[in-house]
């Protein structure tokens, strides 16, 4: 006797598999355009956010992240990143290097990005700084064609058990991409921006198709405002108290997203809230102690999704060695850790 399978356990797998055949356009690959992953912690992650970042705190200093997106949604968003970066003398600027992978759709949709970047640190005077990134990364995307499912592999009583008759695309695009970044700052404050994809490589898994991941523009501003009593200085090694209001911007395609966001900092421990319009309020909390880094923070969803998505997770970790002591044309980035 067959077994029947509940509707419900079906149109929820319908469902699923509609989703990711909207995000790879196999029904209709003319033109599709991606989005690149979003991490909330913008500066413990400063490569990804600005190749003009790389080399800011001068020592090595090596960052790690994890993201999880919207757990309780079927074919979640997982994102992983790991970068190095110092300061080189004799180069006058900073090295780098970003590694990002992103899983979508549980693993149905995998991106991987390796990438290179150089800054050259330019002195205007003695109070104000700028660099100028430049970045070149390879990226690979590959989709995995069996975790997928289409409304001709179902039958009425027995669920899914036809092999689809959509052709397969090829499991997996590659591409080099270029971007760059400038950025300015003193003690007190910073400024920047930076370009990505800007040749938009094509990523399109079919022979033909159209597939350009957009360019991205990002735009970010802080100051760091010491608090206290005096005048918030270092007393004996121990971190300053400080707040520092801070505001990104960022736009590719028709996607446009505006933050602002607030951080608080007593001795080691660090605090912030974010507002990214209509869409989710950002909550973390950090610990810096010595070379030690380690922050948390989670999206409070406040769109239509709040209900089913749960939210997002995200955790950092940063490690800030020692080196050499600094020569005096070389002047630190003082911004946010998070």
């Amino acid at each position: 006797m067959p077994v029947e399978i509940k509707p419900i356990g079906i149109l929820s797998k319908i469902g699923t598999a509609f989703m990711l055949v909207l995000l790879l356009d196999f029904v209709n690959p003319t033109l599709i355009r991606a989005q690149d992953p979003e991490f909330t912690q913008f500066y413990a992650n400063p490569l990804y956010l600005n190749p003009a970042m790389a080399g800011t705190h001068r020592c090595p200093r090596i960052a790690m992240n994890y993201r999880n997106q919207w757990p309780a949604i079927a074919g979640t968003y997982v994102t992983y990143s790991a970068s190095y970066d110092q300061h080189v003398d004799f180069m006058s600027g900073g090295i780098g290097l970003l590694v990002t992978n992103d899983q979508a759709g549980q693993g149905t949709l995998n991106t991987l990005n390796a990438s290179l970047m150089y800054s050259y640190l330019l002195n205007l005077g003695r109070t104000f700084s700028i660099k100028f990134g430049f970045q070149g990364s390879y990226h690979q995307k590959t989709v995995d064609w069996n975790k997928l499912t289409f409304g001709d592999m179902i039958d009425a009583k027995l669920g899914f058990i036809y092999k689809s008759a959509d052709l397969q695309p090829n499991r997996t695009v590659s591409a080099v991409d270029f971007s760059a970044g400038i950025l300015g700052y003193s003690k007190s404050f910073f400024l920047g921006g930076a370009v990505h994809h800007i040749l938009e490589p094509e990523e399109s898994f079919y022979t033909g198709g159209r597939s350009p991941l957009p360019m991205k523009i990002t735009g970010h501003a802080g100051a760091v405002i010491p608090i206290g009593g005096g005048g918030g200085r270092k007393r004996r090694g121990a971190p300053e108290s400080s707040i520092s209001p801070n505001i990104l911007f960022q736009k590719q395609r028709d996607f446009i997203q505006l933050n602002l966001g607030l951080y608080v900092t007593k001795g080691p421990i660090v605090g912030g809230l974010w507002y990214r319009g209509r869409d989710a309020f950002i909550l973390l909390v950090g610990v810096q102690q010595g070379f030690f880094k380690f922050g948390y923070s989670y999206d409070v969803t406040v769109s239509k999704l709040s209900n089913a998505s749960a939210g997002s997770h995200e955790i950092s970790m940063q490690l800030l060695f020692d080196c050499k002591p600094k020569k005096r044309k070389f002047r630190p980035l003082s911004c946010p850790s998070f």
